[in-house]
């Protein structure tokens, strides 16, 4: 490579001319400000250092080496704090680098997210990847940019306002002095905090964001090469079991391990508190060991749980914390209401039911404890452990590593912290702990059963005039470190002497979690919006998916149908005429077009029905019209949704989101149910917690409104909420009869029908 040194360069090496970027964006044809100049640098002018406000996530974590890394190949390191959970974030933001730095897709790496090296961007949840992470990568790859163009300028004597990069090559206008990133990659530090002093490129010189690449993480997990935590192999690996209690009020009375430990293959036996476990040499000798423990437990058992019949009753009956989460002061005038309607609507608990139960491996060495783990939040997992063992948090490094997908909080941090215990008890050998199908669907953490009861006053003509809601539910955040508790279900086994707290809430800057789409996106003149957080926590409940918007949106848009029919309505137009955001208008509009809304009662036993939000009132619109068919069962035809996420990173990647979450809303609305009697939890495989099949998933349509002006929104938990609305409204079209209470199984119906 020439010395980047000498004034002029004649030709670029073969390498950099294939790279370059396609005709026009040169420096010509960008903005003005997208050039170089004596620092601080901008992409359009120069700007004084904050002049642009640094995203929440790099204010945070300032540095830029902690985000980005030039290597002397050309190749760029991307660091991020999210996680890969198969939401394809990874793709989307190498998209928006490779944009900023103006270098090929290929020539970014995206590092799994690692406490140790990578910004802490807190927890991938709530949709907030593209929205957050995004847009702290776009600031940090536009200050590197800027950078690596002032050396260029500085080392060459460019003209500043005529310098352009393409492919990693920095050259002059006329092309004949050149110089590249892996060139100056030595010379420019980036060891220094962001400052504003560079803005990230405008809309139309994106040539990568708003088009469909291919997915980075896509090709290992197709062809099935290793990926996954549960392929992961460390030299000297150990593998871990652990004996749960036979039910969640159980507590360990009496155990002999002795005959446990002369087990062939067992390296090491532990009792802590009521925590058991094994380690052994391999799976089998741990699986033998595992049995052998279990039958030498001796268990105190009583029954904690409530009637899963009547979960309704036992929500409204506890003991709660209430707040207002929403309360307006009707501007219509009272005697304008001449009806009142009400109805109420549950859902019950639910699991995550990820494909591959969770996994998480450990090795203890030299004063460092190291953990491998799937966890949401790798740097809220580091805490809590140091916090449940008291222990330094800097000397445990927490690596991400994928599983199968799990939107909210499974037992990936459970399972990390059963293999830190574990491999406590062998110092300098890694452990690994894999739950059980059983495992993971009694244990982890479940999505909280939720009632709403709603009531609205309507005028003559069938508006809304006021509007009340309240809802119940335990809290859905029990994440590492919530309310000051380690949340970690080892950790509260060993320690009983510790009560575990209630599960808490998001607070409603973060979109709340009981509460979350429970206040109405209409013109309602007076709205009412109270919630209620159970304090009795039978079941442990966490995050799952879209937290409490799935029952809310479900509750609302299932009652805004049942107004629409006692005003002799369609519930389309009775919608629009209480809809006044235009972009609502636009997604609801749409999908009445896309999901063929004019067939509506055309053919016998098929039903159509709507389902809107946007979520969290601030994030994506999204409007789904289902089709059903509903004779001898129900069976979902297709799902129209139609979708708003503002600028769109990646077409494919949006799409790819909606239909995933339309498909595991359609699960829940019709299938799965947590199952337990008064003392354990009994739909522990896939037969007794049945998920929608693959001959039963529908066909899906997204249409994209893509609005390039408006700033990027997430679309991971969009659709959970609008689907279930539309499709027990389109059950209800077809039969005329309502389930209000999840999952609409043929049982209901039936009762429904003969009642």
């Amino acid at each position: 490579m020439p010395d980047p040194k000498r004034a002029h360069h004649t030709a670029g090496p073969a390498a950099h001319q294939a790279g370059a970027e396609p005709a026009g964006h040169q420096a010509g044809a960008e903005p003005a400000g997208h050039q170089a100049g004596a620092e601080p640098v901008d992409d359009r002018t120069a700007v004084p250092p904050s002049a642009v406000p640094l995203p929440p996530g790099l204010l945070a974590n300032p540095r830029l080496d902690r985000w980005v890394e030039i290597h002397r190949d050309g190749g760029v390191t991307l660091r991020i704090g999210k996680v890969e959970l198969g939401q394809g974030i990874l793709t989307a933001l190498a998209q928006i680098a490779a944009d900023e730095l103006d270098v090929d897709l290929a020539a970014v790496r995206v590092a799994a997210a690692n406490t140790a090296d990578g910004p802490d961007e807190g927890l991938t949840a709530g949709s907030r990847s593209v929205a957050d992470s995004g847009a702290a990568v776009a600031q940090v790859c536009a200050e590197v940019r800027a950078r690596f163009l002032a050396e260029a300028v500085r080392a060459l004597a460019l003209d500043p306002q005529t310098v352009r990069v393409a492919g990693g090559v920095i050259t002059d206008a006329a092309g004949d002095r050149w110089t590249s990133y892996a060139e100056l990659a030595d010379r420019v530090s980036l060891d220094r905090d962001a400052n504003g002093s560079a803005r990230p490129k405008a809309v139309g010189a994106a040539r990568l964001v708003g088009t469909s690449v291919p997915r980075l993480d896509l090709p290992d997990k197709v062809t099935g090469r290793p990926r996954f935590i549960q392929d992961l192999v460390l030299p000297d690996q150990l593998v871990g079991r652990v004996v749960r209690p036979p039910s969640p009020g159980a507590t360990l009375s009496t155990v002999d391990t002795a005959a446990v430990r002369v087990l062939p293959g067992v390296v090491a036996v532990l009792r802590d508190g009521d925590f058991l476990g094994v380690v052994a040499e391999d799976e089998p000798s741990a699986e033998r060991a595992a049995r052998g423990l279990t039958d030498a437990a001796r268990w105190h058992e009583e029954p904690t749980l409530p009637d899963e019949d009547d979960l309704p009753r036992f929500l409204r009956s506890s003991p709660v914390e209430s707040f207002v989460a929403a309360e307006s002061t009707p501007t219509a005038p009272a005697d304008r209401v001449v009806r009142r309607l009400r109805a109420s609507y549950s859902r019950p608990y639910l699991a995550h039911a990820s494909v591959a139960p969770s996994c998480g491996v450990a090795r203890w060495e030299e004063g460092t404890l190291r953990v491998w783990s799937h966890s949401q939040g790798i740097h809220r997992l580091r805490d809590a452990v140091a916090a449940a063992l008291d222990l330094d948090p800097e000397r445990i490094v927490v690596q991400h590593v994928e599983s199968a997908g799990s939107y909210g909080h499974n037992a990936a941090d459970d399972a990390a912290f059963d293999a830190v215990l574990l491999a406590r008890a062998v110092p300098g050998r890694p452990v690994r702990v894999c739950w059980s199908r059983r495992d993971e669907l009694s244990w982890a953490p479940f999505g909280p059963a939720m009632v709403a009861d709603v009531e609205a006053g309507v005028d003559a003509d069938g508006t809304v005039v006021s509007w009340s809601y309240d809802v119940w539910s335990q809290g859905h955040v029990a994440r590492p470190g919530y309310a000051g508790s380690p949340g970690l279900l080892g950790a509260a086994h060993r320690d009983r002497s510790r009560p575990v707290p209630p599960a808490a809430d998001p607070p409603p800057e973060a979109g709340g979690g009981i509460t979350r789409n429970a206040r109405p996106g209409y013109t309602f003149p007076g709205v009412r919006v109270h919630g209620h957080r159970v304090l009795r926590t039978p079941l442990r409940s966490s995050s799952l998916r879209s937290l409490g918007a799935f029952t809310n949106v479900f509750a609302i848009e299932s009652f805004m149908d049942e107004l629409a029919l006692s005003a002799g309505v369609d519930p389309v137009e009775y919608r629009l005429a209480q809809l006044a955001d235009p972009r609502a208008r636009a997604v609801v509009t749409a999908a009445a077009r896309s999901g063929r809304w004019a067939r509506r009662g055309t053919e016998e036993g098929v039903g159509y029905g709507l389902g809107f939000a946007r979520y969290k009132d601030r994030g994506a619109y999204c409007a789904v019209v289902a089709e059903v068919v509903a004779v001898h069962e129900v069976r979902i035809r297709r799902l129209a949704v139609v979708v708003d996420v503002g600028r769109v990173v990646n077409p494919d990647g949006v799409r790819n989101q909606i239909e995933g979450g339309a498909v595991q809303a359609a699960s829940w609305t019709l299938r799965e149910r947590v199952r337990f009697d008064r003392w354990r939890v009994t739909s522990t495989d896939w037969e007794s917690y049945p998920i929608l099949r693959f001959t039963e998933v529908p066909e899906v349509d997204v249409e994209l409104l893509d609005r390039p002006d408006e700033p990027s929104v997430g679309a991971g938990e969009a659709a959970q909420g609008p689907t279930a609305a539309a499709i027990a409204n389109a059950v209800a079209d077809a039969l005329s009869v309502r389930v209000r209470d999840l999952p609409i199984t043929t049982e209901r119906i039936r009762a429904e029908l003969e009642g």
